[in-house]
């Protein structure tokens, strides 16, 4: 299905994340993936006005689950890239390629413990220095990893 990097946010729960890394995938032209649940309804403001006027070009396709979209998709296994506060490596180390899929937990509580653990030798974590903070913000984290995707790949 993809012939291009994709984000995928399985059960993102808030739409002002979702619109800004919708706008990063149409900057990049990459697709966004949504897994249900969502916390909010596709056509809320707050995610068109996040996304703007960009909205319209983004190509966002919606899966009831991550199997569905697993069976759907049938991604190269080689090319999911997970990420988690509590994986060992840094994003740095990921061997991304031009059809990376990258995949991200909702804000909250994260990827669930069944993706990760079926998938430890593919989760990333974005390094953090400061205590002060549990987690990045999900559209900063998409969006930096994002651009280490299109900087491998020399885009």
């Amino acid at each position: 299905m993809f012939s291009r990097p994709a984000i995928v946010l399985v059960a993102p729960e808030i739409p002002g994340n979702t619109g800004t890394i919708g706008r990063t995938c149409v900057g990049l032209d990459f697709d966004l993936v949504l897994i249900r649940p969502l916390g909010f309804d596709i056509s809320e403001k707050e995610v068109r006005r996040a996304g703007l006027d960009y909205w319209k070009y983004v190509r966002c396709h919606i899966f009831e689950s991550f199997e569905e979209f697993l069976l759907q998709t049938k991604p190269d296994p080689a090319n999911l890239f997970f990420f988690s506060k509590r994986a060992e490596k840094t994003y740095f180390h990921a061997p991304f390629t031009a059809n990376s899929v990258l995949i991200f937990g909702s804000e909250t509580k994260g990827l669930p413990e069944s993706i990760l653990s079926s998938y430890q030798n593919q989760t990333y974590s974005l390094p953090m220095y400061s205590d002060k903070i549990r987690s990045l913000n999900l559209a900063n984290a998409a969006t930096a990893v994002a651009y280490e995707v299109v900087r491998q790949m020399h885009f």
